[in-house]
């Protein structure tokens, strides 16, 4: 039977199981097959993605909230798998097991870092919130398997409890540049969340747990390093290497465009007000938020971290504020500075006028 617009709308696990696994099969074909398919994969991440969403915008399509089931849990944890075998494929064809040109490459390379940094991002952020050990697992080595098993930690101990507010590295002030964001956010996310896990000796103690995680971290992502060369030598090895860089980079895009010039009042000495919605900026788009596992929603998530993905509210109580255009596509402008900033400041400004703050 024909799925038409409306049951595919009513099907919550399929419609996400289709805008995020699509990409991955687009991506594997171009992989393997090279050329024209590797820019068609390419394409369908970048230019695909952004007509879709802007089209939605046009119409008023957006995705429904409140759906829940076992097919939404079992779907974020077979996205969480299919990353495995993704990165497997991603290392032979770059490390030239398929016989990619260098226009291949770049394509390939392009697109598997984007998939990674969107989707498998996405995908690992919802699993390590959950309080169940085979899910918390699968999504912490994820972030492993792409060397950055610190923002395991450091996100659901440092980011969730000081967003918006100077004490967290992953929240850029009105003004700060991407460039300098990047070089100041991945080694202070890095130190912030080993010191947070210092602190919690007692906690791991209490539950039987002998290894710090930053050693799980560091000798997991050693494993990986280690792997890439003796599974597909040198070429994947530097492939490897690079290709986990361009997806840090995604990661930390994220993190950048959703906090942007977003503060906290501060009440006292390492105190701040609570977290609410206008600390957060949202993205309403519908297919890079199905994609992305609802990621966009993202301050509904700060305030219920253990809500599941579907169940994810977009700019709650109408207080969040929403980007102009999608997340991926406010992630390639923050790319350009004096774009971002023309685009990005005056909305900021203007918030804050509204609040009556100057912070």
């Amino acid at each position: 039977m024909a799925v038409t617009l409306s049951t595919f709308l009513s099907r919550p696990a399929l419609r996400f199981a289709v805008a995020s696994l699509s990409p991955a099969l687009m991506l594997a074909l171009g992989a393997i097959l090279g050329g024209g398919w590797a820019l068609f994969a390419l394409l369908w991440i970048t230019l695909f993605l952004s007509v879709a969403d802007r089209v939605a915008r046009h119409l008023g399509l957006y995705q429904p909230t409140g759906d829940s089931g076992q097919d939404l849990e079992r779907l974020a944890l077979l996205v969480g798998i299919v990353h495995f075998p993704m990165l497997a494929l991603a290392l032979f064809a770059l490390s030239g097991g398929t016989g990619l040109g260098i226009f291949g490459w770049i394509f390939t390379f392009l697109g598997f870092g984007l998939w990674f940094g969107q989707v498998s991002n996405a995908t690992a952020h919802e699993l390590i919130h959950r309080k169940a050990r085979l899910p918390f697992r699968l999504g912490k080595w994820i972030y492993i398997s792409l060397l950055y098993g610190h923002h395991t930690s450091a996100h659901r101990f440092v980011h969730h409890r000081f967003a918006a507010t100077e004490d967290d590295p992953n929240s850029a002030p009105l003004g700060e540049s991407f460039p300098a964001f990047l070089v100041r956010a991945w080694p202070g996310e890095f130190l912030a969340g080993y010191e947070m896990e210092n602190n919690r000796k007692s906690v791991r103690a209490r539950r039987g747990l002998r290894l710090h995680p930053y050693t799980v971290y560091l000798a997991g992502g050693a494993g990986f390093v280690l792997a890439s060369g003796l599974l597909f030598g040198i070429g994947g090895f530097l492939s490897y290497l690079i290709l986990c860089a361009h997806t840090h980079i995604q990661l930390l895009l994220s993190d950048y465009v959703q906090h942007y010039g977003l503060s906290r009042r501060k009440t006292g000495a390492g105190e701040y007000e609570p977290f609410g919605p206008e600390h957060s900026w949202d993205a309403p788009d519908f297919v890079s938020g199905l994609m992305m596992l609802n990621a966009p929603r993202h301050a509904d998530h700060h305030l219920h971290p253990s809500k599941g993905f579907s169940e994810l509210v977009l700019s709650p109580e109408g207080k969040a504020p929403l980007l102009p255009a999608s997340l991926p596509v406010m992630a390639t402008v923050a790319l350009v500075p004096p774009l971002w900033r023309r685009m990005m400041d005056r909305r900021v400004i203007a918030l804050r006028k509204m609040q009556g703050s100057t912070t």
